[in-house]
């Protein structure tokens, strides 16, 4: 037996940055390899390079018996490579079906004229195909969540019956539903003789997803680990060089805060998704949202920034200033992570300093209105060099970051600008467990500065790990709120949730 697909002596750099230095892969039939490392080992590099996305400096790849060198996303695509990408790989503006078949659409014309039913319909078997039926492929793009646009996504790949299928921290962006879907299509795969390639920095999942494993590191293939062979802790010395110590999150477990209130939320009504919230966030404190995908919180983090309209409540400051749009918060002091980061957080096509000093020109900007390079360079320096950033210098593409940084140069816009309250929505989505560390040390010590920190998460773990208060969140009603405990369980939060 051969293997699917032969990567061999595979370089890639961005300036003066290795992202692979010479890796080798291989890709067997009815195999689900999984990919594991830290943000900028080179995981999603290696796997977009074999899905056409980018084409690398040096190297060889063979599919099938045949060379490989696809010459885009959408050529791979067609010839038996399909990948599923980290962040949004759809098209607003447009409908579902449309979305699904981008670039295909002459097969829907009939005298020159697109036939939507027809497509329609394609589309909709396309979702059912992989077990989605509450999408339909009529309905505009821009009416659906990020997971249910990530359902499309895979729907669109599946439905080309591709060799391999390339995941590339999917699972991040799924609820508990999406993923079962997702894992169901990976079984398939695995059983029709298919092959997957499987990016994930979630340790138990990749374990339980992947037949084999490996590990990459600076730009370099580390480790390869069989089923057999998955230990925990062996993984993870293998991705950082070096033994974890410690915990990640707080070790304290008592819970505080400072007297004075940072933001009050009051009877907050928006549609279906908030249904008269009100909380108030003190200084000093990490507050935790939590709850199913679909239950809230996430339109809340929205909402307190000012990036939604309630139909009805309010969302004032200390001083009594209501919110109502993004400039009054960030006036006020609030900032502001998005779960989307790549669409609503990061101007991808721009360097590093350009996404971290546009939050902060008042901070080195002359008369608020004048900038000059020796005030703007220090103020982006300090940032990239503060929170580790790994990059070739201030003046690199965004897009030519791992997850993990791009993350960093988030919070580097946010808290350069010195934001007194940071609305933190999926903060660890795509980080690697090391940034992961960095980003849970950062909040704690944020909130020693007397910051207001609200993070909204999906994960119960962290938001156990490191919350004073946790609030709980069902169909847009606050259910339960649990003041941080050691002997507080995941049993106990999750009745409240489902």
């Amino acid at each position: 037996m051969e293997p699917i697909l032969t990567m061999k002596h595979i370089r890639k750099t961005f300036s003066s940055t290795v992202a692979l230095g010479d890796v080798s892969l291989e890709l067997w039939p009815g195999e689900v390899r999984g990919l594991i490392g830290e943000n900028g080992s080179g995981k999603s590099t290696i796997s977009s390079i074999a899905a056409g996305m980018q084409k690398p400096d040096s190297g060889e790849m063979i599919f099938q018996g045949q060379p490989w060198a696809p010459k885009s996303m959408i050529d791979a695509l067609h010839r038996g490579i399909g990948m599923i990408v980290q962040e949004s790989g759809t098209i607003s503006g447009v409908t579902v079906a449309e979305n699904i078949f981008l670039a295909e659409l002459d097969q829907f014309k009939r005298f020159g004229v697109i036939d939507r039913r027809a497509m329609n319909r394609k589309a909709d078997e396309a979702l059912a195909g992989i077990g989605v039926k509450d999408v339909q492929g009529s309905t505009p793009l821009a009416a659906l969540d990020f997971q249910a646009r990530k359902l499309v996504e895979i729907a669109k790949v599946v439905m080309k019956q591709p060799q391999i299928l390339v995941v590339d921290e999917t699972t991040t962006a799924l609820s508990q539903t999406g993923r079962d879907i997702l894992y169901d299509v990976i079984k398939r795969f695995r059983s029709e003789g298919r092959a997957v390639l499987f990016i994930s920095h979630d340790l138990e999942e990749i374990m339980d997803v992947c037949d084999t494993l490996t590990v990459l590191r600076d730009g370099a293939r580390i480790r390869d680990f069989k089923k057999e062979e998955f230990e925990p802790d062996a993984i993870r010395t293998s991705m950082i060089g070096r033994e974890l110590q410690g915990d990640y999150y707080r070790s304290d477990f008592t819970p505080s805060r400072l007297e004075e209130i940072a933001l009050k939320a009051r009877h907050l009504q928006s549609g279906g998704a908030l249904k008269d919230v009100s909380i108030d966030f003190h200084k000093g404190e990490i507050v935790g949202i939590g709850g199913l995908s679909h239950c809230g919180m996430h339109s809340l983090g929205k909402v307190l920034f000012g990036a939604e309209k309630p139909e009805s409540g309010s969302v004032t400051t200390a001083d009594g200033t209501k919110i109502t749009n993004e400039t009054v918060a960030m006036k006020h002091g609030i900032g502001y992570v998005a779960k989307d980061r790549d669409v609503e957080s990061l101007a991808l096509n721009t360097s590093i300093r350009d996404n971290i000093a546009i939050a902060g020109m008042e901070r080195y900007a002359l008369g608020n209105f004048l900038v000059t390079n020796a005030k703007e360079k220090p103020y982006v320096d300090r940032q990239i060099e503060s929170l580790s950033i790994k990059c070739a210098g201030r003046d690199q593409l965004v897009s030519q970051l791992s997850g993990g940084n791009k993350q960093k140069v988030v919070f580097g816009k946010w808290i350069g600008r010195g934001s007194e309250i940071l609305i933190l929505d999926c903060p660890t989505r795509g980080v690697d467990i090391g940034v992961k560390k960095a980003m849970y040390e950062l909040m704690t010590s944020l909130k020693k500065e007397g910051k207001a920190i609200i993070m909204i998460s999906e994960e119960l773990p962290e938001l156990m790990g490191m919350a004073d208060r946790l609030i709980i969140m069902k169909d847009g009603v606050v259910m339960k709120e649990f003041p941080r405990s050691e002997s507080l369980s995941d049993a106990e939060i999750i009745k409240y949730m489902i």
